[in-house]
């Protein structure tokens, strides 16, 4: 049996697909849980997209079932668990506040139970969020920073945060979280503000689309790309003791910057496309977010690779080359 066993809940997401194929390169066992669906068809479309989708064995269950887990944990015997699994798009999570808190928050719940009680030797990584700092308390955001959760989805991840604390000091389970901000790739699905304007720039540049609507275009993030983070993740359960890190590149952009950058790869200006739609403002908006990563630079040796002018170009000619070969993503 391979000596690392790695089980990865959400492995069809963005983070799981980048996340398995790293895992894969450094000799890993990839067992995912998947959970089963009318899109089970296209379930797999980013591991296909990366060219693993053949070397991951997919596991049936689901987070707001424990039996089901405690059924793959007890089969899979992982060495380590990475819980990426979600109800992450914010914009839903006041549309569905329950299933938001049921999957983010309690999911996690039932995932450190069964690992407590199915392999408690297993590291565990939980997937925290910037969104959790919400109405920002410091300039600039680091593990110290009080949070101020501004969502359905924030307060369920805050949950899952701090019962991974409290599972590590309760149960001593080598637990960490990772407090990631935005972070993007070609995989980022559709919904997503960015892989929404790339895709918007794509369809305008080949003739397809005249326009790209957006909500707040003053909105500041800390954007870097999914595959650099991912190994902010490993790194995390390589250490001796579990903590928490936030990762993050050390710099802010706003959605109108951002909507520059993509436009200028196909040679348009932002400005003659964008039109301002209220449909897609939040209840509560998070207005600014720029991350401290100087304790993951010191204690795992982690820093970005990825520029965000690279993320971007990636991007838009990640979405011409779908839409061109009439791909689904």
């Amino acid at each position: 049996m391979t000596k690392h066993r790695a089980l990865i809940t959400g492995v069809t997401g963005q983070d799981g697909a980048y996340l398995s194929q790293l895992l894969l390169e450094k000799g890993y066992a990839v067992h995912g849980v998947v959970r089963r669906s009318a899109s089970a068809d296209v379930m797999d479309s980013r591991a296909r997209w990366l060219g693993i989708a053949d070397q991951i064995e997919l596991h049936d269950a689901n987070l707001t079932d424990i039996t089901s887990l405690l059924r793959v944990f007890d089969q899979v015997q992982p060495t380590e668990i990475y819980n990426l699994a979600a109800q992450s798009f914010v914009k839903s999570s006041w549309q569905q506040p329950y299933l938001t808190g049921l999957v983010t928050g309690l999911g996690a719940a039932n995932v450190l139970e069964a690992l407590r009680i199915s392999c408690p030797g297993a590291r565990y990584y939980q997937a925290s969020s910037s969104e959790m700092y919400g109405l920002v308390q410091d300039p600039i955001q680091n593990e110290n920073t009080k949070f101020y959760p501004r969502s359905p989805y924030a307060a369920a991840k805050l949950y899952a945060h701090w019962l991974t604390i409290n599972y590590r000091e309760s149960f001593n389970i080598h637990g960490s979280c990772g407090i990631l901000f935005n972070h993007e790739s070609p995989l980022r699905g559709i919904e997503f503000v960015t892989r929404k304007i790339t895709d918007g720039v794509a369809r305008i540049r080949l003739g397809l689309a005249k326009t790209l609507p957006l909500g707040n275009l003053e909105a500041k993030r800390d954007w870097g790309h999914a595959k650099d983070y991912v190994k902010a993740m490993w790194l995390m359960l390589q250490q001796e003791r579990p903590d928490d890190y936030v990762v993050a590149t050390g710099r802010t952009t706003s959605v109108r910057e951002f909507c520059h950058l993509a436009f200028s790869c196909v040679g348009l200006k932002a400005d003659d496309f964008i039109e301002i739609d209220d449909r897609f403002l939040r209840p509560a908006e998070v207005d600014f977010l720029l991350g401290d990563a100087s304790k993951a630079a010191t204690q795992l040796g982690w820093t970005p690779e990825t520029t965000l002018e690279q993320l971007v170009s990636e991007m838009v000619e990640a979405d011409i080359e779908r839409i061109e070969r009439g791909a689904r993503l």
